[in-house]
Parts: structure tokens; sequence; C-alpha cells
């Protein structure tokens, strides 16, 4: 992931996909409008309860609060422009789960520890949620577990690598 635009405005960052076949988890941006770019290769997205494919030159674009998730079927690569409008903070949203990524503390599933989730989720819940438990359940559990986070050294921001 590349940032090619941060302001407070519109963030617009550069992507790239393995090929892996397995999907990120179903997601809201509740107060931003998204969408896609494919430069190369291309995505599938379920935006809605709709499936799409997006190859190279084709672009969709996601309402603020429409549940969505994408992933990479193809036999390559794919390279796309993602952004995000208003960007909020959705850029240390990005920095953070990718510095837990390098740091090897993301599950199986893509998702950090439950106490990690406990601090992060409610601090970055006008950026993106996830829509599965419903979002009254989660800061209600999030509630109850964040302080118990907090006190162990979880941080709602986690520095990606080159921020330390």
């Amino acid at each position: 992931m590349v940032f090619l635009e941060a302001g407070s405005e519109v963030l617009r960052i550069r992507t790239f996909n393995p090929p892996t076949g397995v999907p990120e988890p179903e997601h809201v941006h509740p107060f931003q409008e998204s969408g896609f770019e494919i430069i190369s290769g291309s995505l599938r997205l379920r935006v809605a309860g709709e499936e799409q494919s997006l190859r190279a030159g084709e672009s969709t674009t996601i309402p603020a609060n429409t549940p969505h998730y994408f992933w990479n079927d193809g036999g390559e690569e794919a390279h796309s422009i993602q952004w995000f409008r208003p960007a909020l903070k959705i850029d240390r949203f990005f920095e953070s789960f990718f510095g837990l990524a390098q740091d090897g503390k993301l599950n199986d599933k893509g998702l950090p520890s439950l106490l990690q989730l406990a601090v992060s989720v409610p601090y970055f819940g006008d950026e993106i949620r996830l829509t599965s438990p419903p979002w009254p359940v989660q800061r209600a559990t999030f509630g109850l577990l964040g302080p118990l986070g907090r006190m162990l050294g979880y941080e709602a921001e986690y520095p990606y690598p080159h921020l330390r």
C-alpha cells in the first residue's frame, strides 16, 4: 500500500492484492464514500449483496455505510487505486492495520487479537466497522474489554514500522 494523497478531503492509496481468493471481512465505512479503480489484474467485490468483477480500466463507487468486501480470485496480482471521501482518520487505520500485519499480529482471518480490537474498533468506528456482530454489540463488548486492553498496554493506533 502506498499513500498517494492524504488530506482532510480525500485519501487515495495504491494497493497490490495477491491472488489469494480469500475475501476480507465484510465492513462499512459509515461516513465515507469509497471507491476502486483497477490499474491491472482484477478484483471481485460484493457490495450490498451484489457481486461484481472489476478489471483493468474499470472503477466503482461505494456509498457511505454500504456493506462490502473484496478479494482477488484471479491469476495475477491486482493493482488498484482506492479512495475514501472524506478522509477522516482512515490513513491512521491503515497504518495501524499494516503495522500489526508486518509484526505478525493478525490471525489467519486477518484480524488482530480481541484486546487489540477492543481498543481500536471504537476509536476507528467513524472510519470502518465490521458488519458482524452488529455495531451495538461490538460497542458494548469492546466498551467492557477496552479498559482491560488499555491497562495491558494496547493502544488504538499501532505504529507502522517506518513511524517507530
